[in-house]
């Protein structure tokens, strides 16, 4: 008799890493190679922070705090809400997945953007639910009003990925301000903004605004991108008590470090310096994209970390060449296809000069294929 494991795990996609085939992410961190796949920061941690955390290393033969008290009270601070709002987790990807427990099951529905950060995928595969993929606009925007035509009363989630992933695209507070009142009070409004930082239409703090208005709304943000912290996952939801103790219930205890908490906390000190660094990354957002312009392509309008290139008319012929070539001159992209969008890649920004071996490297990818 054979194991007989869950019917589930059949349809559940599973998530593909940007690290290059035969590689580990510690090849890739001691080698020449630019990582521009997985939209990191290309800043390492702070000194400070590396300090703390080698600082909470002596302590680990403890388990660390459950409930994060110190990393909740500083982001209630830093957000002016209460510490009963905030949830600290292992990755925006925990939240999602805890989401998806408390909340769907055989028969409800799931509303999303497509394409859009492909864990939303998984939500539905792992409960039962039925999902619903809404395309995005020719702009590679949401479309606000499909999304919502397509919510019924077995709808239990919609998520708006914004920015988003991987088109890099942004929906102004005033529209998503709009959308979120628009949806019954039944449905729970996941917006997940692991991106926020990096647009420049609107001040991060209005989407927390709406919290005061609407209990069904869940805020998704993370240490991983503007704070050098994706080795350590540490991600955050803001949301109604309620929607805390219901994450709180389906994931497993002690599910951030103790090295996370203490890296988090410190890097909350610093928001001067980190926001130069995100300063910077927008400024090579423009010079990269005005590059990619030079070469006959085109870009959505990205407010994130990455450029989203259309490789042209021709784009689902040539992606796997081209993205031979960024791979012989050390440089690593997501393809397209892999994220919902055949034809196109997604381009993280990574140092200057990792920018400029890109630029040149696509040149000559598109020499040769284009």
């Amino acid at each position: 008799m054979t194991v007989r494991f869950n019917s589930h795990l059949t349809s559940i996609p599973g998530y593909t890493p940007g690290v290059p085939k035969g590689h580990t992410a510690e090849d890739v961190a001691g080698s020449d190679l630019a990582q521009l796949a997985s939209n990191e920061s290309p800043f390492p941690p702070l000194p400070e922070v590396v300090e703390a955390i080698t600082k909470a290393a002596s302590a680990m033969n403890r388990y660390p705090d459950p409930q994060a008290t110190r990393l909740r009270q500083r982001l209630a601070d830093r957000h002016e809400i209460e510490p009963g709002q905030i949830s600290v987790a292992n990755g925006s990807c925990d939240f999602l997945l805890a989401a998806a427990e408390a909340l769907l099951e055989p028969g409800a529905e799931i509303v999303y953007a497509w394409p859009s950060f492909s864990m939303y995928p998984n939500m539905a595969a792992m409960t039962g639910a039925r999902e619903i993929r809404v395309p995005l606009r020719e702009d590679q925007t949401h479309d606000l009003e499909a999304m919502l035509a397509e919510i019924t009363a077995a709808t239990q989630i919609v998520i708006v990925c914004n920015p988003n992933n991987p088109t890099g695209t942004y929906i102004p507070f005033e529209e998503i301000a709009s959308f979120v009142a628009r949806v019954p009070e039944h449905v729970t409004i996941i917006l997940d903004e692991a991106y926020i930082e990096f647009q420049v239409h609107d001040d991060p703090a209005l989407s927390i605004d709406l919290l005061k208005r609407h209990p069904n709304l869940v805020l998704l943000r993370t240490f991983s991108k503007t704070h050098s912290l994706a080795g350590l996952r540490v991600g955050y939801a803001m949301a109604s008590p309620a929607f805390k103790a219901a994450f709180d219930a389906v994931r497993q205890p002690f599910s951030v470090n103790a090295l996370a908490q203490a890296a988090a906390v410190e890097a909350l000190e610093h928001g001067d310096l980190i926001q130069r660094q995100i300063e910077s990354q927008i400024a090579e957002r423009v010079r990269v994209e005005a590059g990619v312009a030079e070469l006959g392509l085109t870009t959505t309008d990205s407010q994130a970390n990455f450029s989203w290139i259309s490789l042209g008319k021709k784009g689902e012929e040539i992606e796997d060449a081209v993205v031979g070539v960024l791979a012989s001159a050390g440089i690593v992209v997501r393809q397209g296809r892999l994220l919902g969008g055949p034809g196109w890649l997604r381009v993280s920004y990574g140092t200057p000069e990792e920018n400029d071996r890109f630029l040149a490297a696509l040149a000559d990818a598109m020499k040769l294929h284009g």
